[in-house]
């Protein structure tokens, strides 16, 4: 069943939030991509992952380096060029950054999640208008609020999986 989750990111920056779901997302055998708009900031992604947690060891890997069908964690960047096309079968997309996402791909995946910074309002207009593509096109999609806590709420679920 496709489903796409919204994360409201108002508590914790991505940098905090993307390396716990990837993680999660790994302990499930899935293989995910997280896709960007902007390549030097998918590049800082890419050093963060590695540093992030001194226990932890992230697996992942960048659009236009080696065999990039073969990292169990793949960023990438939106558009021509930017990885999507290397990125082999992965049953997981993060979109961060502002990348948007066509209904019919979350549709062929387990799990899609779009993080959108809250405090920023041309982020949250996007991704007001990704809910409504996505439900529109008969998908699961759950809102995530995140509490002072750093904990997520699911807020709101519209749509039905098809």
């Amino acid at each position: 069943m496709a489903e796409v989750g919204f994360y409201h990111l108002t508590e914790a920056p991505l940098e905090a939030v993307l390396p716990v779901m990837l993680e999660r997302a790994l302990s499930r055998g899935w293989r995910a991509e997280v896709r960007g708009c902007d390549p030097a900031a998918q590049r800082r992604l890419d050093a963060h992952l590695w540093v992030w947690r001194d226990a932890a060891f992230l697996p992942h890997g960048l659009w236009d380096e080696p065999y990039p069908d073969r990292q169990p964690v793949l960023l990438t960047v939106a558009g021509g060029g930017g990885g999507s096309d290397r990125a082999g079968p992965r049953d997981a997309l993060f979109l961060v950054g502002g990348a948007t996402l066509e209904p019919d791909e979350a549709a062929a995946l387990t799990r899609t999640a779009l993080l959108f910074d809250g405090h920023d309002s041309d982020a949250v207009s996007s991704a007001r208008g990704q809910w409504r593509a996505v439900t529109a096109a008969g998908l699961t999609a759950t809102y995530w609020a995140q509490e002072p806590d750093g904990r997520w709420t699911r807020k709101a679920t519209s749509g039905t999986a098809g």
